[in-house]
């Protein structure tokens, strides 16, 4: 299924509340475990700034983790195999890129072209991210350029636990979207996923780099330097 040292995250198959914020996940949640078995929804673990691979393509597969300095494996329990079975990995965005064009060197361009559109198509509600990256600027109208739509792909992606997905941000609630506003400041913005990769634990790496997101928060909301 994964190696011993790989990230894991669940597809549960039964009713989940994360045990950090709280939030109740419902059915189908994509959660981690800790050493307790306790659930936390992947904005609570820091993972929902990556993407999902679907397994299918090796090759795809192989180089996105390769450039990924994040990733999770992502399972689900099969009732009638009665083993967990994998789905796919969670990478970042920029190595799913990068993997793309690694693989359309040595690929028919089109074929992955139709694969790459096919994969985006299922994973994302179009509409509702249009919706959402308008309720981003509405409430942060000096985010830098376009920057609303990067946020609103990554907050509203088909699969349960991050922010976007929740009952509150499809009612385009504005703490709802100021959630999703930090989870991308963190990662984007600031060293947070540095000092996360030194060891450090995600609490302290937050409360490092929490004067800084508020800084941007308020400069992306009022403008100024």
């Amino acid at each position: 299924m994964s190696k011993d040292n790989d990230i894991v995250v669940f597809i549960s198959t039964q009713n989940s509340r994360c045990e950090e914020c709280g939030q109740k996940l419902g059915r189908s949640a994509w959660i981690t475990l800790d050493q307790k078995k306790r659930a936390f929804c992947l904005t609570c673990a820091d993972l929902d700034h990556l993407v999902f691979l679907p397994s299918g393509d090796a090759a795809l597969t192989r180089r996105s983790r390769k450039h990924s300095r994040l990733s999770a494996v992502v399972v689900k329990w099969s009732r009638a195999r009665k083993r967990y079975e994998r789905q796919g990995l969670l990478v970042e965005n920029e190595a799913l890129e990068y993997a793309e064009t690694e693989c359309a060197a040595d690929e028919d361009a089109r074929k992955l072209a139709r694969a790459k559109a096919a994969v985006r198509r299922a994973e994302l509600d179009l509409d509702y991210i249009r919706s959402f990256a308008g309720r981003v600027r509405e409430i942060y109208p000096f985010c830098p350029s376009a920057r609303e739509n990067v946020i609103a792909e990554h907050a509203c992606r088909k699969y349960s636990g991050r922010v976007g997905r929740s009952a509150a941000a499809k009612a385009l609630d504005e703490e709802a979207v100021r959630l999703a506003v930090i989870a991308h400041v963190r990662h984007a913005e600031t060293n947070y996923d540095d000092l996360l990769l030194k060891g450090i634990d995600r609490r302290e790496a937050r409360e490092r780099v929490y004067s800084k997101v508020i800084r941007i928060l308020d400069r992306w909301q009022h403008g100024g330097e």
